[in-house]
C-alpha cells in the first residue's frame, strides 16, 4: 500500500498541475479551438482561396483597423466599463491628423498631434465617469454623438486627399507591404497585442485592471486607484483608436469623415468572442487578438465557400454564442 501510494503521488501531482494549466488557459484553449473548427469549415468549403497566401494578406491588411482598438479596449471591459465613442475618436483623430498635414506638410507631426487627439479625446472619457459617476455606456454614447459632431461641423462632410504620403517612408512604415504582400498594419497589430498584454501581465498596472473589473471596493481598501485606473484605460484606447483611424485612412489615401462608421459591432464582437467577461474581470490579449481574425474572415469566409452575404449577420450571431458555450463547457470541466 505505501508503495502504491509514493508511486501515484507523482500522478496526482501531474494530474493538478495540468489542471491548474488547463483552468488558467480555459479562455485562451475556447477561442483557439473555436478559431480552428472556422478555419477547417472554410478550407473544406473552399479549398482553393484558404489554400492561398493572398486571402490571409487581405485579412491581415483590414483586421487591424478594428483589432488595433479591440485590444486596449479588452481593458475597458475587464474593469467592467464600456467605450461606444471609439468610432468617432477614429474619425476626429483622423481630422486633427489632415488638418496639421496640410498645415505642415509634416506626417510624422501630424501623427504626434493625431495620437494625442485620441488620448485627450479617451482621457475625456474615462474623467468624465469616474467625476460624475454616470454609466460608461451612457457617457460613451453622448461622447460618440459629439465627436462625430465635431468632424461633421468642421468638414462640412466633405473628405481629404492623402495622397502626398503615398511614395513616403511614413506610408510604408504604417501600411506598406513587406516583400510585396505582408500588410505593416498587421505588425502594428502585434505590436500593440504585445504592449497590450505586457500591460496586463506583466505590470503592476495590469494587476490593477483585473482588481477593478473583479471588485472595486476590494480594489481601493489595497490602495488602488480605481478613478486613475478606469481614466488611463480609457485614454490608451482613445489613443489606440486614432491610431487605427489613421492605418486605415493611409491605405485607402483618403480622409472620410464618416471613418469608424461600421467597426462598433465588429470590434466589441471580438472584445466578447474573446473571451472577456462583460460583467469585468477576466479577459485575455490572446483571446481578443484571435477572435478579432475569427470576425475578420467571416464575411470573406461565407462568400468563398459559396454562401450569399446575407449570411453573414447569422454566422456572427452563431459563432458569438457557440463560442461563448464552449468556453463555458471547457472552463467547467476543467474546474
Amino acid at each position: 500500500m505505501t508503495a502504491n501510494a509514493t508511486l501515484g503521488a507523482p500522478n496526482q501531482k501531474q494530474a493538478s498541475g495540468a489542471t491548474r494549466w488547463l483552468r488558467r488557459y480555459a479562455l485562451q484553449i475556447g477561442i483557439t479551438l473555436v478559431a480552428f473548427a472556422i478555419w477547417i469549415f472554410f478550407v473544406i468549403g473552399s479549398p482553393q482561396t484558404f489554400f492561398s497566401r493572398n486571402i490571409y494578406a487581405a485579412f491581415m491588411s483590414t483586421t487591424p483597423f478594428f483589432g488595433i482598438v479591440a485590444l486596449p479596449l479588452t481593458m475597458v471591459v475587464i474593469t467592467g466599463e464600456m467605450d461606444l465613442s471609439f468610432p468617432s475618436i477614429m474619425s476626429f483623430g483622423m481630422l486633427v491628423f489632415s488638418t496639421v498635414l496640410f498645415a505642415t506638410a509634416n506626417p510624422w507631426l501630424a501623427m504626434v498631434a493625431c495620437l494625442a487627439a485620441g488620448l485627450a479625446a479617451g482621457f475625456l472619457n474615462g474623467w468624465l465617469i469616474t467625476k460624475f459617476l454616470v454609466p460608461s455606456l451612457v457617457i460613451t454614447i453622448g461622447t460618440q454623438f459629439f465627436w462625430r459632431g465635431v468632424v461633421q461641423v468642421l468638414t462640412n462632410g466633405t473628405g481629404k486627399s492623402l495622397l502626398m504620403t503615398r511614395d513616403t517612408l511614413f506610408y510604408n512604415i504604417f501600411v506598406g507591404r513587406i516583400n510585396g504582400w505582408f500588410p505593416m498594419q498587421m505588425i502594428w497589430m502585434i505590436l500593440v497585442a504585445l504592449l497590450t498584454w505586457v500591460f496586463l501581465n506583466r505590470h503592476r498596472f495590469g494587476a490593477h485592471v483585473y482588481l477593478v473589473g473583479d471588485n472595486k471596493e476590494s480594489a481601493r481598501l489595497m490602495g488602488v486607484s480605481v478613478s486613475r485606473t478606469k481614466i488611463m484605460v480609457f485614454a490608451i484606447t482613445g489613443m489606440a483608436a486614432a491610431l487605427a483611424g489613421m492605418i486605415a485612412s493611409l491605405e485607402l489615401s483618403y480622409y472620410w469623415p464618416t471613418l469608424g462608421e461600421g467597426y462598433l459591432l465588429n470590434t466589441l464582437s471580438s472584445v466578447f468572442l474573446g473571451g472577456t467577461s462583460v460583467f469585468g474581470g477576466a479577459g485575455t490579449v490572446y483571446g481578443t487578438f484571435v477572435a478579432s481574425f475569427i470576425i475578420g474572415a467571416i464575411n470573406a469566409g461565407i462568400v468563398a465557400v459559396g454562401l450569399s452575404g446575407f449570411w453573414t449577420q447569422l454566422i456572427y450571431g452563431l459563432i458569438i454564442v457557440i463560442s461563448v458555450i464552449v468556453q463555458t463547457v471547457v472552463s467547467k470541466k476543467i474546474s
